[in-house]
């Protein structure tokens, strides 16, 4: 089976498309070389996807015939990746929001947008309320 189709069975990625994708970007290695998409992947293979600030440390067990269900991914794949990959990615997200707390500083586009929700749904009741 293809290396991309295989991260998609197994949900590693949501669409064989980003799989593809991660694969040409050379996120994806098998047996520490960097893999296409159509390489073909064998029980026992060491597959090693980076994904944002993870490496994830595959291994492959079986291969599925189609997609599989969240419960049965443990079939056909091992996940080996240290639990201190974890930690430091939490590390990274709590240092990110120490950096801006929610609040402070110039609103995002996302607050803009709830702001302007907000606003124009007190003045809707306002003008309601006249009629």
């Amino acid at each position: 089976m293809r290396i991309d189709k295989y991260l998609w069975c197994v949900r590693y990625y949501k669409t064989r498309n980003i799989a593809t994708e991660a694969c040409k970007k050379g996120h994806v290695r098998i047996g520490g070389e960097i893999a296409k998409a159509s390489k073909e992947v064998f029980p026992q293979d060491k597959i090693q996807v980076r994904k944002g600030a993870i490496t994830y440390e595959i291994e492959v067990l079986d291969i599925p015939t189609s997609r599989v269900g969240a419960k049965l991914v443990g079939l056909y794949c091992i996940d080996h990746t240290p639990e201190e990959a974890f930690e430091q990615e939490e590390l990274r997200q709590l240092a990110q929001e120490y950096y801006r707390k929610k609040g402070e500083g110039r609103p995002t586009k996302k607050d803009r947008r709830d702001l302007d929700d907000f606003f124009s749904s007190e003045e809707d009741e306002e003008w309601g309320s006249e009629q």
